[in-house]
């Protein structure tokens, strides 16, 4: 990305006025509906990474979706950091509208008002937990239980008759408020903001039965938040309520969804809000809304909810070229004083623009301002992605108080971050991530052979219920029978090793996915060096992710092809539909960096701009007990050569991923990471730890593996081996559960004692069918026994194929020598532990498990001396 140039239309301009400051910093917009299935899925780390402070999910034991059952997602949440649970009671039943059960209005009702008394009873058994808890009785009264519908009251709708509405409203808060006084009550929880809103205050007032949190959804625009709260406010100013709370729990449309170039438009009208605001669930749960991928990997989307979730001090206005107007250039900012940083996250719009820092304070920043500009693209909505892309680092000065940073070449599918910070004190500026890269859409690809459609036009301003794809369009062609080959003419600049990533999409219960599921491929260049690829699973059609792999070219003009069939390798069996390829040629060095005055502070650590020679702008000084949290990105499980840069003398001790390393070493240590993100903290344990950065290489070969085949181990019961043809050696064990007689039995060897990583090739194609818009692929768990110990709960994800196999890592300790590892599985009941669900929501089985493979997780003391 490069200077303007100065010809062409004059460039928009975003105005980040750091003179004016709005308040603090608030990290509402990060809330999720449906985003967490259960403890482990998403994992711990990719939760707490993304800071959440809410999430609203369904009454425990309810029957709306399979998973996310409000109480057992509850403890995992807190201990990620998360604030609150909105419990939606209505999503005890099935359908939508709900299917209460009951002849006539005042039965159905009754029975509701029942299984709240039994929600409540329940939380009162959790201790200090219970406090996290938001009670919401009704959700979209107008269109579900009080509308017109089938399913409703008395098929009239509140809007027009509201007296069955509020005397329900009065009977459900008043049955709560007498179960626990402390309980917190939230809602109307209508569609928008209704002008009836305003009738069920004044109702709610006069009755002594106002809502401690106020809640409405926002599936409509960016704009319609910021007008809507402003409205809200009136009437309660008006009304003379509160200031209450509000969450917004549900917000965006699927279009938007996993787009970071759009999502920033929503935070930034929720952050100028000071409200709480849950993504909507219009896929699967899980996923925190198409933002984790499989348990551990982040899209585009979580990268940009990562660094929303680490802005800190005042939020600042920002004035953008088209104000509150959507599909746009929009951003949202921050000036943190004591950081001496000042942070903006915008995107939204293609092109070119000035982002014009003003107010900037000569005694905070200096004469030189050092900026970072970082690049977070969209991947897909089932596709990882790596860190923000690092696209520019520089020194400019100061003048009038103004920093500009001209831009080009954005992508309106991408945000975008710059971190301003002191400059001149030496930091030597780092080259791009990239030096080179390029989209080629499938629709100008050259297609021959039988069976080609293009497809689209997918989601749009005007169709924001379709899903988000590159150039808006996609090809299909590639399938069981074809012989259609998809050719891309591309033109690279210099001879290299070249990334290639093929954003494909297959719908796992299309006719001709369900046998064989991933759809294979074949790719040449140039004619020449066949290899098999296999396109990425979705929920939906025109569902993206990507396959990667790396390809030799020499500079100059080549054809790349995708084929249904291939002389030496064989012919396609599945149908996908390919939306781009991305070409990219990396810098020669791999390693990856995360300077500590861009990390996450905490415990009174603070940054320092006052060390020449450090990476960056500035260190990360940590005082006893201070930490320094990175949030850092590995391809794959296994092996990475991690180095924590220390300036001075110095103590301190590290994690990661919650698993205690003891004494942070100086020089590269080689330790276990899990394939997605990684949440790597430094300790100080002395007066004062200077902590420069963190660097992440390639691994040395330096930590043992083991592999073991699953069908090689012990079987017993029903667990029994099978073929399936993407397995390791094409067999695999399946039949593990329904009771713990059918389990599987693996012998494995630790050289020494300690924690061990377990990586689990397992797939789970499980999903019973839905009553709504929403997939409901079910997870899976295993028990996992080591020698004999007490089992640990192990959930698996969806791989929406029990032909697609991925990898989970589980940390379990070893003892030297031989060691059993034992799966099994039985249906969870419910939370009373004396019935089980009806509609096969809650799995009786372990994922199919194809191998495992043990690997320390970091070296031991005396090896690292022995280095």
């Amino acid at each position: 990305m490069d200077a303007v140039a100065a010809e062409g239309p004059a460039p928009e301009k975003l105005t980040i006025d750091l003179g004016t400051e709005t308040g603090p910093f608030h990290g509402g917009a990060s809330g999720t509906l449906y985003g967490l299935y259960g403890d482990g899925v998403p994992s711990r780390g990719v939760v707490e990474g993304m800071y959440p402070r809410t999430v609203t999910t369904k009454a425990q034991d309810g029957t709306q979706h399979p998973g996310g059952d409000a109480l057992e997602i509850l403890p995992a949440f807190v201990a990620a950091g998360g604030k609150d649970v909105y419990v939606y009671l209505p999503d005890f039943y099935r359908g939508f509208p709900y299917e209460w059960p009951g002849a006539t209005g005042e039965e159905r009702l009754a029975g509701h008002l029942d299984v709240i008394r039994r929600q409540v009873e329940h939380v009162l058994t959790l201790g200090e937990l219970k406090e996290h808890v938001v009670y919401v009785p009704f959700n979209e009264p107008e269109g579900n239980m009080f509308g017109e519908g089938e399913w409703s009251y008395d098929q009239v709708s509140w809007r027009t008759e509201p007296d069955h509405y509020f005397a329900a409203w009065e009977a459900a808060y008043r049955l709560i408020k007498d179960l626990d006084p402390h309980a917190r009550v939230a809602g109307p929880n209508t569609c928008i903001l209704y002008p009836e809103v305003r009738d069920f205050l004044e109702f709610a007032t006069s009755h002594d039965v106002l809502p401690d949190i106020v809640t409405w959804h926002e599936l409509s625009s960016p704009a319609e938040v910021r007008t809507n709260i402003a409205k809200y406010r009136d009437l309660e100013r008006e009304l003379g309520i509160g200031p209450l709370p509000v969450n917004i729990n549900e917000y965006a449309h699927n279009y938007h969804v996993s787009v970071p170039g759009q999502m920033i438009q929503w935070i930034a009208a929720i952050e100028e809000s000071k409200v709480d605001a849950d993504i909507a669930y219009w896929n699967i749960a899980g996923n925190l809304n198409d933002s984790a991928v499989e348990a551990n990997k982040a899209n585009g989307q979580w990268w940009l909810y990562n660094a929303y979730g680490q802005l800190t001090g005042n939020t600042v206005r920002v004035l953008a070229p088209h104000p509150n107007v959507q599909y746009t250039l929009q951003g949202v900012a921050t000036l943190d004083r004591d950081k001496r940083q000042a942070r903006a996250l915008f995107g939204g719009a293609d092109g070119s623009a000035d982002i014009v820092f003003e107010g900037v304070d000569a005694e905070v920043f200096g004469a030189v301002v050092h900026a970072r500009l970082m690049e977070i693209p969209w991947t897909g909505q089932v596709g990882a992605a790596e860190q923000p892309l690092r696209l520019r680092d520089e020194e400019l000065p100061l003048t009038d108080g103004k920093v500009t940073l001209g831009l080009t070449d954005l992508d309106a599918m991408s945000a975008y971050q710059v971190i301003l910070s002191p400059g001149g004190n030496g930091a030597v500026a780092l080259p791009p991530a990239v030096s080179w890269r390029r989209t080629y859409e499938a629709e100008d690809a050259t297609y021959t052979g039988d069976g080609y459609s293009k497809n689209g036009p997918e989601g749009s301003p005007s169709a924001v219920d379709r899903f988000a794809t590159s150039g808006g369009y996609h090809v299909g062609g590639l399938r069981t029978g074809s012989d259609g080959v998809l050719a891309f003419d591309v033109d690279v600049p210099q001879d290299g090793t070249y990334d290639l990533a093929v954003f494909a999409g297959s719908h796992n219960l299309a006719d001709l996915v369900r046998e064989q599921g991933p759809t294979n491929v074949f790719l040449r260049v140039d004619g020449e060096h066949p290899r098999e690829l296999r396109l990425p699973l979705g929920y939906k059609r025109a569902v993206w992710g990507h396959t990667d792999t790396r390809v030799e070219l020499t500079g100059g003009r080549h054809r790349i092809t995708l084929a249904a069939q291939d002389p030496d390798l064989g012919v396609t069996k599945g149908d996908a539909v390919v939306d781009k390829l991305d070409l990219l040629l990396r810098s020669e060095d791999e390693t990856a960096l995360y300077d500590a005055e861009f990390a996450d502070l905490g415990g009174g650590a603070r940054v320092s701009h006052a060390h020449r020679g450090a990476s960056g702008p500035g260190v990360a000084v940590l005082p006893r007990g201070g930490t320094v949290t990175f949030w850092t990105y590995a391809a794959g499980d296994g092996e990475a050569s991690v180095t924590v840069d220390l300036l001075g003398p110095g103590e301190g001790v590290w994690s990661v991923n919650g698993e205690e390393l003891g004494r942070v070493e100086r020089g590269a240590v080689p330790l276990f990471l899990a394939g997605g993100v990684n949440k790597v903290t430094v300790t100080g344990t002395s007066d004062r730890l200077i902590v420069d950065r963190l660097r992440i290489a390639p691994s040395r070969g330096l930590l043992p593996s083991t592999a073991y085949a699953a069908e090689e181990g012990v079987l017993t019961g029903t667990a029994r081996v099978t073929g399936y043809p993407y397995a390791v050696g094409g067999k695999a064990v399946d039949g593990i559960g329904a009771g713990s007689a059918n389990a599987l039995t693996l012998t494995v060897t630790a050289g020494r004692p300690g924690r061990h990583a377990l990586t689990i090739r397992y797939s789970n194609g499980e999903q019973p069918p839905s009553t709504h818009y929403n997939p409901d692929p079910v997870c899976r768990h295993a028990d996992i026994c080591v020698n004999g110990g007490p089992a640990h709960r192990v959930l698996f994800p969806t791989t929406f194929h029990f032909n697609n196999f991925w990898n989970l890592s589980v940390p379990v300790t070893l003892r030297p020598g031989l060691n059993t590892i034992t799966f099994t599985s039985d249906e969870i009941p419910d939370f009373a532990g004396d019935t089980r669900n009806a509609f096969g929501q809650r799995s009786a089985h372990a994922p199919v498990i194809d191998q495992v493979t043990v690997t320390p997780l970091a070296p031991t003391g005396a090896e690292l001396r022995t280095r």
